[in-house]
C-alpha cells in the first residue's frame, strides 16, 4: 500500500487594526479582535499550512515583528485580514516587506467599517504593484473553495519551483523542436536551473547497480505486474533486467545531483543501441516502486523541456500528485474525446488511480517494445475519472499554456476493439479524454504533439499561476 501525501500551501495570516489608540479601545478592537480568532480557527480547517499570530497588527512594530516570523517560516502567500477600518499605509507596509501573493480579504458586515479599509488598503497595494486577489465575504463562503484555495496553491506552486533543477538527460530528439527551450529564459521567469547530462551517464550507472537491488525490482516487477511477454527476442529478461538497472541508475543520479524532475531523450540512441527508457517513465512519475513509497518524479519522453516543466507545475498545482505525458495521436472530434498514447511509458497510477500499488500494475502489461533496442514497453488503458491536461508552449518567444479539463473515460469494447485494430500491432498505454474544448480550435492554436495531465480539475489554480509568472493562459472549454 502506498499513499500520495499531498503538500499543502504554506500560508501566512495577519490581521489588521487602526493603530489609533483612542479608536481601538473604543470602538474597532471589540470588533477586530474576535474576527481575528474566527479567521484563525476557519484558516486552519483548510488544507493549509497556517502561520499566524495571537496579536492583530496595528504599529510597525508589531508588523515587522510578525513578517520576521512568516519569512522565517517561509510562508508562500499572505493572507491580510482587514475586518475593520484599519490603517491603509500599515497593510501595504507589511505586502511590499512579504512581496508575496496575496488574499486581502473583509467580511460583509456594515457594522465594522472593513470595506472602506479594504479598498484604501488594497487600492494601495495595487498602486505599488502588488498581485493579490480581493474577497469581501463572510468566513466559509463559497469564494473560498472557488478563488481563494486554487490563488493558494497557485502561489505556493510558483514559490516551489523557484530553486528546482530539472535533470535535461540529452537533447533535441527526432527533430523535435517543440521539445527545446531557453533555458535562461526558465531562470529568469520560472526560477529554474537546468543540470544538462548525457543520457549514456544512465547506460554507465545502470553496470554498476548492485544486483541485490535489481534482483528486488525484478521479483517484484513479476509479482505486481499483470504480465510479461517475454518472447526470447525483443522482450528477454535480460533485456528487462537493464531496463530496471537504467531506472535505479536515473534515480540514483536524481538523488545525487538534486534533480527534481527530468527530461530523457532516449530516441534514438538508447532506444535503438541498449534499451527504451520506457520503464523509467512508468515509474518515476508515481509514488512507488520495489524499494518503497517514494516522492513522484516528473519524467517527460524525448528531453521534452516543457513537457517536463508542465508535468511539474501540474504535480504542484495538484499537492503532489502522479503525472503523465503523452502524445496527441488521434481525436474523435463528433465526440469530443482526444487519444493520448505515449510511446511505451506512462505513470502506472493512472491504470488504476489507486493508493494500492498491486491494484495499479495489477493493470499493466509488459509487451515487447518494436524498438530495435527491444525490451518492454507498458500497456494499459488509462483508469476513469477527471483530468487537467496542461501544456506549455511558446508563440515567438512568449509563453502560454494550454488548459484543458476533461474526464478520462472507458472506451466501449467496441471502440477499443476499433483503435487496436486501426492501430496495428504498435500498442501503446493510452488515456482516452473527454473534453468540452472547441478541438478546431485546439488544432489551430495548441503548441506542441506532447501533452501533460493530472488527476482532477486544476483550471482555476493554473489560471492564477498563469498570471503570477507572465504567461498567457488558453482555456479550451467553454465551461472555464
Amino acid at each position: 500500500m502506498t499513499s500520495q501525501i499531498m503538500a499543502r500551501p504554506k500560508l501566512g495570516l495577519m490581521t489588521f487594526g487602526d493603530d489609533r489608540d483612542y479608536m481601538w479601545e473604543g470602538y474597532f478592537g471589540s470588533l477586530t479582535e474576535p474576527r481575528h480568532e474566527e479567521a484563525v480557527n476557519y484558516l486552519r480547517s483548510l488544507p493549509v499550512e497556517l502561520t499566524t499570530f495571537d496579536e492583530v497588527a496595528r504599529s510597525k512594530e508589531s508588523i515587522d515583528r510578525q513578517i520576521g516570523v512568516l519569512k522565517e517560516a517561509g510562508v508562500e502567500a499572505l493572507f491580510a485580514h482587514t475586518p475593520c477600518w484599519t490603517t491603509p499605509n500599515l497593510v501595504v507596509r507589511a505586502v511590499q516587506a512579504l512581496d508575496l501573493p496575496t488574499v486581502m480579504m473583509t467580511s460583509t458586515s456594515a457594522a465594522t467599517h472593513g470595506m472602506v479599509g479594504l479598498l484604501a488598503a488594497s487600492g494601495a497595494v495595487s498602486q505599488v504593484g502588488i498581485d493579490h486577489i480581493r474577497v469581501r465575504d463572510d468566513f466559509g463562503a463559497p469564494v473560498f473553495e472557488e478563488k481563494v484555495l486554487p490563488y493558494l496553491r497557485a502561489a505556493s506552486t510558483k514559490a516551489r519551483l523557484r530553486g528546482r533543477v530539472m535533470g535535461l538527460f540529452g537533447g533535441r530528439s527526432l527533430g523535435i523542436d517543440t521539445g527545446t527551450f531557453d533555458p535562461m529564459q526558465w531562470r529568469s521567469q520560472f526560477g529554474v536551473d537546468v543540470e544538462h547530462i548525457d543520457q549514456l551517464e544512465i547506460v554507465r550507472r545502470a553496470e554498476l547497480i548492485d544486483q541485490s537491488r535489481v534482483d528486488k525490482m525484478m521479483s517484484w516487477t513479476r509479482e505486481q505486474f499483470a504480465s510479461i511477454a517475454f518472447d526470447d527476442d525483443k522482450l528477454t529478461e535480460d533485456k528487462l533486467e537493464f531496463q530496471l538497472r537504467c531506472y535505479l541508475a536515473n534515480k540514483d543520479i536524481n538523488a545525487e545531483k538534486g534533480l527534481d524532475f527530468i527530461a530523457v531523450k532516449c530516441m534514438p540512441e538508447l532506444s535503438d543501441n541498449y534499451v527504451p527508457q520506457c520503464i523509467s517513465a512508468a515509474l518515476m512519475p508515481g509514488p512507488y516502486d520495489a524499494e518503497g513509497a517514494k516522492q513522484p518524479c516528473s519524467m517527460s519522453c524525448e528531453a521534452d523541456g516543457d513537457g517536463a516543466l508542465s508535468m511539474e507545475i501540474l504535480k504542484e498545482v495538484s499537492g503532489g500528485g502522479s503525472t503523465l505525458f503523452a502524445d496527441v495521436s488521434h481525436m474523435d472530434e463528433s465526440r469530443k474525446i482526444l487519444y493520448l498514447p505515449n510511446c511505451g511509458g506512462m505513470c502506472t497510477w493512472f491504470a488504476g488511480r489507486s493508493d494500492n500499488v498491486s491494484e495499479n500494475l495489477g493493470r499493466v502489461e509488459l509487451r515487447p517494445s518494436l524498438r530495435p533496442g527491444g525490451g518492454a514497453i507498458t500497456y494499459f488503458v488509462a483508469a476513469p475519472g477527471p483530468i487537467t491536461l496542461a501544456r506549455l508552449y511558446r508563440v515567438a518567444g512568449q509563453y502560454r499554456m494550454a488548459i484543458i479539463p476533461g474526464e478520462v473515460i472507458r472506451m466501449s469494447d467496441e471502440d477499443l476493439a476499433s483503435f487496436t485494430q486501426e492501430r496495428g500491432k504498435h500498442q501503446l498505454p493510452t488515456a482516452f479524454v473527454r473534453v468540452e474544448a472547441d478541438l478546431g480550435r485546439f488544432v489551430d492554436e495548441f503548441g506542441s504533439n506532447h501533452i501533460s495531465g493530472v488527476a482532477g480539475i486544476w483550471v482555476r489554480d493554473l489560471v492564477f499561476l498563469c498570471e503570477m509568472l507572465n504567461i498567457e493562459p488558453v482555456v479550451m472549454d467553454e465551461n472555464f
